[in-house]
């Protein structure tokens, strides 16, 4: 179970550091970002197919933002299942 680093952009939160297993979700840490938003998001997903992550976070926004912590995962989501 290899772990995947992704770098957001227009969050607050720096990087994203998770690991898949047959397209499962075991683990999600956020590095920055709102502590209690970020570990209660990761709880929420871990566990999950990683797919259904995705359609439910995608395109989310955080306030004036065009992205959000949440569309930031999945982004490095689908990042992590096309380096499978």
């Amino acid at each position: 179970m290899a772990e995947t680093v992704y770098k957001t952009h227009g969050t607050c939160s720096r990087e994203i550091r998770l690991s898949l297993e047959d397209g499962i979700i075991k683990h999600v840490e956020f590095v920055g970002g709102c502590a209690g938003n970020t570990a209660g998001i990761s709880k929420l997903v871990e566990g999950m197919p990683a797919e259904d992550a995705i359609k439910r976070l995608s395109g989310i926004t955080c306030g004036f933002k065009s992205t959000s912590c949440p569309d930031q995962l999945a982004r490095a989501l689908e990042m992590a299942l096309e380096n499978k």
